[in-house]
């Protein structure tokens, strides 16, 4: 990540995370993954901002295509690869997760969103600068 690039995005990701926040408002913590994922995907709605749920990925080993396929929780704005967690803390292992999706996908900009049981919402921007290029 470099300066340069670290606004890329920001306004679609300020409008995700406002969405994020909400859900979070209105149900609490302590809830399964799956819950925060169906709610936030309806505050997304409610707020027509553009998302696709669950997109599988092809991933690819020499020019074949594997049977193993990546499936990122969110694309919001097409752009922004989104995973959702609901555990105490987020892991370094969470991040490799959500970079492996972005470098899959060839996607600048990710999103990893922790609806944490107790606190408030944990979460990490993440942009990789030798994608932003691939967006332009």
């Amino acid at each position: 990540m470099d300066s340069e690039h670290t606004h890329y995005r920001s306004k679609e990701g300020y409008e995700l995370m406002g969405a994020a926040f909400e859900v979070y408002r209105e149900l609490g913590g302590g809830l399964s993954e799956e819950i925060y994922q169906e709610s936030l995907e309806w505050e997304l709605g409610l707020r027509t901002i553009p998302f696709t749920s669950k997109h599988e990925l092809a991933v690819f080993y020499k020019g074949h295509q594997l049977k193993k396929t990546y499936i990122p929780d969110l694309y919001v704005h097409t752009e922004i690869v989104t995973e959702l967690k609901a555990v105490k803390a987020l892991l370094p292992e969470h991040e490799s997760q959500l970079l492996n999706y972005m470098r899959v996908t060839r996607k600048p900009v990710g999103y990893l969103i922790n609806f944490r049981p107790k606190e408030s919402v944990e979460w990490k921007r993440f942009v990789l600068q030798e994608f932003v290029q691939d967006q332009a």
